[in-house]
């Protein structure tokens, strides 16, 4: 019997000058752009394909504006797309878990973003598994920067607490540990995955995953040949 789960993206439109400020230079602001939508891209091909996964993909900022528009745009025919709405990232998370779970009511979610293209279908499955079929009450995987790259609970009214937890920071991820074991919950963890703020981030993931869009774009920098 397949278990349901919704699969939350956090996601922010590509748009040049505001997409991946870290990465330029080298790159420029488009080729940023291009890099970041094609770690969209990617992310919803691997999320699309887990299997029970019900993707719901919480975005910001302006599609129109943004790099690759129609080819995202028809990505997101295929899953359920909310607004962000909070006043700061923590909150915005909290809020995106709320939204999600009035989607669909009553089933576990596990929540990524997307700076980490090189995840897979079976990454995404194994690291929901604890709290889908293993009687865990909570995931949190570690990036490799100090932050987290996924958080799964099997009762989403449990994000609350990211609305206190500082983000983007080298301590984000102990930080929100400490903030899920506070609140009561015994948190399973995942393998470690690096996700992508600079271009040295970007070439070390490319090259965890060579065939896709992301690598391409990677490699238009700095004058590298696009497959």
């Amino acid at each position: 019997m397949t278990h349901p789960f919704v699969l939350l993206v956090v996601a922010k439109a590509p748009v040049p000058g505001l997409a991946k400020t870290r990465l330029c230079p080298p790159a420029t602001p488009p080729q940023a752009a291009e890099i970041a939508a094609a770690a969209l891209l990617d992310t919803l091909d691997a999320v699309c394909a887990v299997p029970g996964a019900m993707p719901v993909v919480a975005m910001t900022g302006n599609l129109g504006a943004a790099a690759r528009t129609a080819e995202i745009a028809e990505a997101l025919r295929h899953v359920t797309t909310i607004p962000q709405r909070g006043r700061d990232f923590g909150a915005r998370l909290a809020n995106a878990h709320e939204d999600a779970a009035a989607v669909h009511a009553g089933l576990p979610i596990l929540q990524i973003g997307m700076d980490t293209p090189q995840v897979t279908p079976a990454a995404l499955s194994a690291a929901v598994a604890p709290i889908r079929h293993g009687g865990q009450d909570s995931v949190l995987g570690p990036a490799v920067d100090g932050g987290w790259w996924a958080l799964g609970l099997a009762d989403p009214r449990h994000a609350r607490v990211l609305a206190n937890v500082p983000m983007s920071r080298d301590d984000t991820g102990i930080r929100t540990l400490q903030a899920l074991v506070a609140s009561g919950l015994r948190p399973s963890g995942t393998p470690r995955l690096s996700d992508v703020d600079t271009m040295a981030d970007a070439r070390a993931v490319a090259a965890a995953c060579p065939d896709g869009r992301f690598a391409r774009a990677v490699a238009a920098v700095g004058g590298r040949a696009v497959a």
